[in-house]
C-alpha cells in the first residue's frame, strides 16, 4: 500500500509554499477557524484525484493573484519510493508527473493513492437532489471497478443521442419509429448501469449499517437503491420507453431510466433527507464514507486516504473515541480540528501533528 509521506503545495488557496509530513496512520491538523486547515485537505484530495472536493470552479483552488497551482506528494510503498505531482493552470489540462516523467492521465499512475473525504458542506449528498447521490454512486462504481467506469459514460452518450432524436422528431417531422433502435441501445446500457449500482449498494449497505450503529445513529442506517426500471433485458426496457414515448415527445427529453433513479438513506424506515436532524445526517454521511472506504480497501487491496474536516465538533467523547479507533485500524487518515484534545489519542506517539495559523504551517511536531 502506498503511503503519502510528504505533501507540498505551491500557490494553493492561502498557501504560497508549504509542506507537511503525514503519519503512518493518523495526522491531526489543528488551528483556529479560518486558519487554512481545510485547504490542506483539499490539496491532498486534489493530488489524489486531480479535482477539488470543495468547488467546481478550479480557479478558486489557485492562490489569489497567481496563474497556476501545484501539489506534490512523496510516497512510499512496497515497491519503493515515488513522487507524484499535479499542476493546474486555468484553460490547460492537468500537468501530471510521476517519478519525474510526464503522464497523460492521473488515473493511469499505478501508485496514485485513493481518497475519501468528509466535509460539512457534503451534507448536500444526504439532503440535496437525487442527482448528487447518483453521481456519488457512479463514482463509487468507478472506484471499485475501474474497468467499469465507462458504463455511466456509455449510458450518458446513448441518452444524449435519444434526446437529440426526440428533438428532431418534434421539430422536423422525423419518423418516431427511428427511436426503436436507440431504445434498445439505451436499454442495453441502462441495465448494465443499474446492475453495477445495485452491486455497489449491496456491498456498502451492511458495513454502513454497522458503522452508523457504532457511531450512535438511532436505528442505524439503511441504504436502498430505487431504480425507475427493473427490466431484465434491453427489449423489456425498450417496451417501457415505448409506453412513455408520447410523453417524451411532448417534453422533448427522456423521462425514464437510470438518470432518474434514487439512492435512499433511511433510519427506521424514514428518509434522513426529510426527517433526519443535521446531527443524524452528519453521522449517516460519515458512516457511508467509512463503509465505502472499507469496501474499496477490500476490492482494490488499497485502503484509501481518509480526509475528515471538522468531524469531531458534533460527536460526543465516546463516539470520537470509537471513530478514531476505527479510522486508525488501517490506512492513513488526516483529521482537522480547532483543538488537539478533540481528537482522542491525538497526542500519542506515532501521530503526526501539524499546527496552522493564519494560512501558515507554523510548526510540524514529529510523529
Amino acid at each position: 500500500m502506498e503511503l503519502i509521506r510528504r505533501l507540498r503545495v505551491r500557490d494553493v488557496r492561502c498557501y504560497e509554499d508549504a509542506s507537511i509530513t503525514l503519519g503512518d496512520r493518523l495526522t491531526v491538523i489543528y488551528g483556529a477557524n479560518g486558519a487554512g486547515k481545510t485547504n490542506l485537505l483539499e490539496a491532498l484530495y486534489f493530488g489524489c484525484t486531480g479535482r477539488s472536493c470543495r468547488t467546481s470552479n478550479d480557479r478558486e483552488f489557485i492562490r489569489f493573484g497567481q496563474g497556476a497551482a501545484r501539489v506534490e506528494f512523496e510516497l512510499e510503498g512496497d515497491a519503493g519510493s515515488h513522487t507524484l505531482a499535479v499542476g493546474f493552470e486555468p484553460g490547460q489540462p492537468r500537468h501530471v508527473t510521476a517519478d519525474g516523467g510526464p503522464v497523460d492521465r492521473l488515473v493511469d499512475v499505478p501508485f496514485r493513492p485513493l481518497a475519501c473525504v468528509f466535509l460539512p458542506d457534503r451534507l448536500d449528498l444526504i439532503k440535496g437532489a437525487p442527482s448528487l447521490r447518483r453521481d456519488h454512486l457512479d463514482q463509487l462504481v468507478a472506484g471499485l471497478w475501474p474497468a467499469r467506469a465507462s458504463v455511466r459514460r456509455d449510458y450518458g452518450a446513448a441518452l444524449a443521442q435519444r434526446n437529440a432524436l426526440l428533438s428532431r422528431i418534434r421539430n422536423h417531422g422525423v419518423d418516431p419509429s427511428e427511436l426503436d433502435t436507440w431504445d434498445l441501445e439505451l436499454g442495453r446500457h441502462a441495465i448494465a448501469l443499474r446492475l453495477e449500482r445495485e452491486r455497489a449498494v449491496a456491498l456498502v449497505g451492511e458495513p454502513a449499517q454497522e458503522i452508523a450503529t457504532e457511531l450512535g445513529l438511532p436505528g442505524g442506517l439503511e441504504l436502498r437503491y430505487r431504480p425507475r426500471s427493473t427490466a431484465e433485458d434491453p427489449a423489456a426496457f425498450a417496451a417501457e420507453l415505448l409506453e412513455r414515448r408520447s410523453s417524451d415527445l411532448e417534453r422533448g427529453f427522456t423521462g425514464h431510466g437510470p438518470h432518474r433513479d434514487e439512492l435512499l438513506l433511511s433510519r427506521e424506515g424514514r428518509e434522513l433527507r426529510v426527517y433526519g436532524s443535521q446531527g443524524e445526517q452528519r453521522v449517516a454521511l460519515l458512516s457511508l464514507l467509512l463503509a465505502e472506504r472499507e469496501v474499496l480497501a477490500a476490492e482494490r487491496g488499497q485502503t484509501p486516504l481518509l480526509l475528515l474536516d471538522d468531524v469531531m465538533s458534533e460527536l460526543d467523547a465516546d463516539r470520537r473515541a470509537r471513530l478514531v479507533e476505527r479510522i486508525t485500524a488501517a490506512g492513513q487518515s488526516v483529521v482537522t480540528t480547532t483543538e488537539l484534545e478533540h481528537v482522542p489519542g491525538g497526542e500519542a506517539a506515532g501521530v503526526a501533528r501539524v499546527t496552522v495559523e493564519r494560512g501558515v504551517v507554523g510548526q510540524e511536531l514529529a510523529a
